[in-house]
């Protein structure tokens, strides 16, 4: 599997949101999304694919300044500079898909010229360029990029992290064979009108899990609010599951602890529905370490925000955190890893979205499909920003039309991450 990257590309679309986002950290009303295509070259073959994100700069680059404007503008930058020289970013070498993606990452957490961007920032730049790097080899192998550790191989960047020292073994222990239907969950805004879009939810595609988003300002409000939820869709007769996401809006664990009390004390089978938390406190767990052995008792705490390198994960145990939810946006190659690395020590996984549309959304779907998580799939682009998944449709109306309650794709063992699936319009 050495893989030469022989050119790559970016362009950008502004995609505005039909519906706006409210998190604690603000308002999304629109994206841009980076289209990436890379071309590789894996022995005498070569192959070009494709992979796309949105550079959420709300949520990977919060706080001001600069303006949420210079952010999108030096994520756009940070995206051509990675075009036009994306093996020397790789570290300029022929090797795995995986440890390309992986010195990919490591090479933007070491870079002192790009250090005013968050990591986190840096690591949805360098997302769709991993994607499409394990695309490209895909077409050019004629093979899914999932059954790249059918064959044990040296990737330096990733053995270390396991005890038999081979990711490979790791990674291919971790996945199973592909499912077609995903469980599907409806984002909840922190000001949406319930009624309207519970009953939406419901009505049109069958959902009863809900992803409810708290500002985490008063817990007694967010507990009211989460039983609401819950108490609406008893109503439309079903038994809704839940999450909670107050985007690190909680000071510390104590305050998610008063939440849960509260929440448990107000309506017993809300709190029975609660399935799991994400990141509820700031995404520095270093500088600022939480206990999360009691609450983790209680409900699953994963980290979301906070899973920037693999440096982090000795202390997602230290801390009690009950596992991981992985995103695309972070890269294919370190989402693999960290599942691995997760599974291996006996903790949770879900996968959660970042509005991933067209590309990055089938590219989600596919990861869900070969990993066991706590949700199935987070992918809320049908709801959020629809207009950019017509070129896909009616081809996969199962991915993005989501109905009874799921997600569907039947080409789970596409070449690649699933470029090929469907020509765009």
């Amino acid at each position: 599997m050495k893989t030469k990257i022989l050119e790559a590309s970016v362009d950008f679309l502004e995609q505005p949101f039909l519906n706006p986002i409210q998190i604690s950290s603000g308002l999304i009303t629109k994206a841009t999304e980076a289209r990436v295509t890379v071309t590789v070259r894996v022995g005498a073959s070569e192959g070009t694919g494709c992979g796309s994100i949105y550079l959420s700069d709300l949520w990977a680059w919060p706080g001001a300044p600069p303006s949420r404007d210079a952010k999108d503008a030096s994520m756009r930058e940070l995206c051509r500079i990675l075009a036009t020289s994306l093996a020397d970013w790789c570290g300029g070498e022929e090797e795995h898909p995986l440890e390309l993606g992986l010195r990919l990452h490591h090479s933007l957490d070491c870079s002192e010229a790009w250090a005013t961007l968050p990591l986190l920032a840096r690591a949805v730049c360098a997302s769709p360029f991993d994607a499409a790097i394990h695309d490209a080899a895909g077409h050019a192998t004629a093979r899914s990029a999932f059954h790249f550790y059918e064959n044990d191989v040296p990737l330096p960047s990733a053995d270390a992290w396991f005890v038999n020292k081979n990711a490979c073994d790791a990674i291919r222990r971790t996945l199973r064979t592909p499912l077609n239907v995903l469980d599907a969950w409806w984002l909840i805004s922190a000001k949406d009108d319930l009624e309207k879009i519970v009953h939406h939810a419901i009505a049109k595609n069958g959902i009863s899990r809900f992803k409810i988003k708290v500002l985490a300002k008063d817990n007694a409000e967010d507990a009211a609010r989460t039983a609401e939820v819950f108490r609406r869709a008893r109503n439309w007769g079903l038994f809704p599951i839940l999450s909670i996401d107050s985007n690190e809006g909680n000071p510390h664990a104590d305050s998610v602890a008063d939440y849960l009390d509260r929440l448990e004390s107000l309506d017993p089978e809300a709190y029975a529905a609660l399935a799991y938390l994400e990141q509820p406190t700031t995404r520095d767990i270093l500088a600022s370490p939480q206990n999360w052995t009691g609450i983790g008792k209680r409900k699953p705490i994963l980290l979301d925000e906070g899973l920037t390198s693999l440096e982090i994960l000795p202390f997602v145990k230290e801390q009690g955190w009950s596992g991981l939810a992985l995103k695309t946006c972070k890269g294919h190659s370190f989402a693999l890893v960290s599942a691995a690395w997760a599974k291996e020590n006996s903790l949770a996984l879900s996968l959660q979205d970042l509005t991933n549309p067209g590309y990055s959304g089938i590219h989600s779907f596919l990861l869900g499909a070969h990993i066991s998580t706590l949700n199935g799939i987070e992918l809320n682009s049908p709801q959020y920003t629809p207009a950019a998944n017509q070129p896909w449709l009616p081809r996969l109306s199962g991915l993005f039309e989501p109905k009874h309650g799921v997600h569907r794709m039947e080409d789970t063992m596409a070449p690649g991450l699933g470029s090929s699936i469907v020509q765009l319009l």
